[in-house]
């Protein structure tokens, strides 16, 4: 089981797709429209709605994320889309050079908040926020960070 990211898009998931499959040279791209499936005739979508993402995903470098339309329709439901914080795409990529390409296509559009550079952390780590609102962050090496960090404390904790 893995965890993925998932974006819910205000009516330009399509959009979306396109930049995200071309930004990370996607190995395959799966989408799914309203249409695709039988309507209920009691309560039928209006067409533009129809033409909507219900489902999608994008496969690339081993991760995946997936995206969707939320439909004006079902909005009481789910409320509205807001633009914002709440969902961060964390890409760790030892491979310096896919990272920068990466992190060079997704900015188009979009604007860097923190330009790629060495940290404490990471050799490699930066943050932008792409065209359709959404923050990603770069890093090349967080896991061995991360293992640097609980190593260093279970010494501290246990002593050795």
């Amino acid at each position: 089981m893995s965890a993925i990211a998932y974006l819910n898009l205000d009516g330009v998931a399509e959009q979306a797709i396109e930049f995200y499959a071309e930004a990370l040279i996607a190995n395959e791209v799966k989408k799914v429209k309203f249409k695709d499936f039988p309507q209920d005739p009691n309560y039928p979508l209006p067409e533009d709605e129809l033409n909507m993402i219900m489902e999608s995903s994008i496969e690339f470098a081993g991760g995946k994320i997936m995206l969707s339309d939320i439909l004006p329709s079902m909005k009481r439901v789910t409320g509205e889309v807001v633009k914002g914080n709440n969902v961060l795409i964390s890409l760790v990529i030892e491979d310096k050079q896919k990272l920068e390409e990466y992190f060079n296509n997704l900015s188009v559009g979009g604007y860097v908040t923190m330009p790629l550079s060495s940290m404490p952390w990471s050799s490699c780590f930066g943050m932008l926020v792409d065209k359709f609102g959404i923050v990603w962050k770069f890093n090349s090496d967080a896991d061995l960070f991360l293992d640097k960090i609980i190593a260093d404390k279970m010494k501290s904790d246990y002593g050795d």
